[in-house]
């Protein structure tokens, strides 16, 4: 009981303004949430259908993540992998 009437004075030093507020950032929050899970189960279908159709789904997340890399770091990358493999007889 004590702690209802603790939340409800923290309650309380919030303008209505701020309540408000804060309240929508919260819906907005867990609509995007909403909306996370639903692109994160279509890029799950869209995977299995890659791998469905013979393709190795690990190789095209890696392909996906090094298409947002900026072409020359992506390029420094792969020289210093290069590098450091050759360096320890990897090649």
């Amino acid at each position: 009981m004590a702690d209802d009437a603790a939340f409800q004075a923290d309650a309380d030093v919030l303008t209505a303004a701020a309540q408000g507020r804060l309240k929508s950032l919260i819906e907005r929050i867990e609509r995007l949430e909403e909306d996370k899970t639903a692109v994160m189960a279509d890029l799950k279908e869209v995977y299995s259908e890659a791998k469905g159709e013979g393709f190795d789904s690990k190789i095209i997340r890696k392909v996906v993540r090094l298409r947002k890399q900026d072409k020359a770091k992506r390029q420094e990358e792969e020289a210093l992998v290069d590098l450091y493999l050759s360096a320890i007889g990897g090649l």
